[in-house]
């Protein structure tokens, strides 16, 4: 049985880590899985943290190998979501979770519309409403906090963020988000291991799995650009905004 569990798992973690790397979500997957398996919703959240880890990671260095991230200009970005995630463990337990999860399937199925009515959304940048300093300084520390405490459409809002606000084209939007979420996740594991609710063994193997999953989709965004990016997004907003909405209506 824990053998079938854990193969279940790692389909899952594959699953997931396709979907992340195109445009986020993989976080719906996952946690539910690691819940169903058994493990208390912290221990779900931290092991999580831990397998998305290889994922974001993997899709973050595909998108700098494929020259879609000018890391000496944004890094401020990912450090800002970083320290916000962690922020958003370390208050997690004192945040109004039900009424945060019942306003976001309305704030998911408006990302949804937006990515497929706005003109805005194509391969190629556009002008930019705010510079990266002040997104560095407001939007993106904000949406790592929410990472850190929370996480269902992160990858999400970072995108609409990118594209909407810097004016940047789908598959740079996609790029940037991942590697703020690679911060994200990587700050908030390094508090989830210092809380000891890490489960390694599974957290490792979903890993390997995310690793996979996350080379794949991130192999088609890059080939495919903002004709799969878009069509994916818009579904992955739709699916987490049916599911959350079920959970807490």
């Amino acid at each position: 049985m824990f053998l079938l569990t854990l193969a279940l798992l790692c389909v899952a973690a594959f699953t997931a880590g396709f979907i992340d790397a195109i445009g986020g979500g993989g976080g719906l997957l996952t946690v539910p899985v690691l819940a169903l398996a058994g493990y208390n919703p912290l221990a779900a959240l931290a092991t999580n943290k831990l397998q998305s880890t290889f994922g974001s990671g993997t899709a973050a260095l595909a998108y700098l190998r494929a020259q879609n991230i000018e890391l000496r200009q944004v890094w401020p970005l990912p450090v800002a979501a970083g320290l916000g995630a962690l922020l958003g463990v370390a208050t997690l337990a004192q945040l109004p979770s039900g009424l945060i999860m019942k306003a976001l399937p309305v704030l998911l199925v408006l990302v949804a519309l937006y990515f497929l009515f706005s003109p805005r959304i194509s391969d190629s940048d556009s002008h930019a409403r705010l510079g990266l300093p002040v997104l560095g300084l407001t939007l993106v520390p904000l949406l790592g906090f929410y990472d850190g405490a929370f996480g269902p459409g992160t990858g999400a809002f970072l995108m609409i963020t990118f594209v909407e606000i810097a004016g940047f084209g789908m598959i740079k939007a996609a790029a940037h988000t991942k590697i703020c979420n690679l911060a994200s996740n990587v700050c908030a594991l390094l508090a989830w291991i210092i809380a000891g609710k890490v489960v390694w063994g599974v957290g490792l193997m979903m890993g390997l799995a995310q690793f996979l999953g996350a080379r794949l989709g991130a192999r088609m965004a890059v080939s495919r650009g903002a004709q799969l990016v878009r069509p994916v997004l818009i579904v992955i907003c739709l699916v987490l905004a049916v599911k959350i909405g079920l959970q807490h209506y």
